[in-house]
């Protein structure tokens, strides 16, 4: 198969089964797993299938002390608090909203590039970020009464950690394979959730058994395989390509949880959600084309 179109249906593969997740969460919570429960399954078992797939795969693997610091910190602080943060907002507000509200971390990577890099925002910059900040306006005001803010909250609040995660990540991790990088992100994540769910008593197993089914479906769709067919697709397509490729997740969310929840946005909440995205992808495209300008 072509490279282009392989790349595609990996992307396509990986955002889909991300956008899994937020589904897989609810009928998790409905069997009454834990937060905290659910997420040490989710990195617990995904750090031992990384690991397996690095022995068998690589014959060694030599990471520094200050890299393995940083690991630690990236996993156990910055991915272990976006995952609660995005786990816990799905209590509280619908998971077509999630999506969107989660996919403002764009805007978030771009606001913190500007913080930290100091550079000047170009004009392409500064407009896409208008549009989603727009959209995200007629999201959120148009159920302005009813909404409900403490999920809204925890659905930026995962977009802000996520950004940071993002951009600290991309500086450490740079001579590093993204399979052993995940091997290791995910076992501190694991780690930090024990020692979260031990100290209180929130890590329990007396869930229903009918909840094993949507957490290992966290684990193998929406945790092992959306990482891997990501990190070969970009191979195949560049960051770029794949990251507007990947805005299809919140799409798919959204129209599976119309389906499967009955789960509806009102037309000015559709076009609210879909400035957002535009904006979204503004922001990877205009970031692209600063570094292209930068590197000539």
């Amino acid at each position: 198969m072509n490279k282009f179109y392989c790349g595609v249906i990996l992307i396509l593969i990986s955002a889909c089964s991300f956008a899994l997740m937020p589904i897989f969460a609810l009928y998790a919570y409905q069997g009454n797993a834990t937060v905290n429960t659910i997420l040490f399954l989710r990195f617990a078992l995904a750090a031992i299938i990384f690991f397996i797939y690095i022995a068998i795969k690589v014959e060694k693997v030599v990471i520094s002390r200050s890299l393995f610091r940083s690991l630690l910190f990236i996993g156990g602080i910055l991915y272990t608090l976006q995952s609660s943060l995005y786990f816990e907002s799905v209590k509280y507000i619908s998971t077509s909203l999630q999506a969107l509200l989660f996919y403002t971390y764009p805007i978030f990577v771009a606001l913190l590039s500007f913080l930290i890099d100091i550079e000047r925002p170009n004009s392409k910059l500064i407009a896409s970020i208008a549009i989603s900040v727009f959209g995200l306006f007629l999201v959120l005001g148009t159920s302005f009464k009813m909404l409900n803010f403490l999920g809204t909250f925890l659905a930026l609040g995962a977009a802000a950690v996520y950004s940071v995660y993002i951009i600290i990540s991309n500086r450490v991790t740079k001579d590093i394979s993204p399979v052993v990088t995940s091997a290791f992100i995910t076992l501190s994540s694991a780690f930090a959730f024990l020692i979260m769910g031990l100290s209180t008593n929130s890590l329990t197993f007396s869930f229903a058994r009918s909840a094993w089914l949507p957490i290992l479906g966290i684990v193998l769709f929406s945790t092992v395989i959306s990482i891997f067919t990501l990190f070969r697709g970009m191979e195949l397509l560049g960051s770029t390509r794949a990251a507007i490729l990947s805005m299809i997740e919140p799409l798919t969310t959204i129209a599976l949880s119309s389906m499967l929840f009955h789960d509806r946005l009102t037309p000015l909440q559709w076009l609210g959600g879909i400035l957002v995205l535009v904006g979204a992808v503004m922001v990877v495209i205009s970031k692209e084309q600063r570094r292209e300008s930068v590197s000539r």
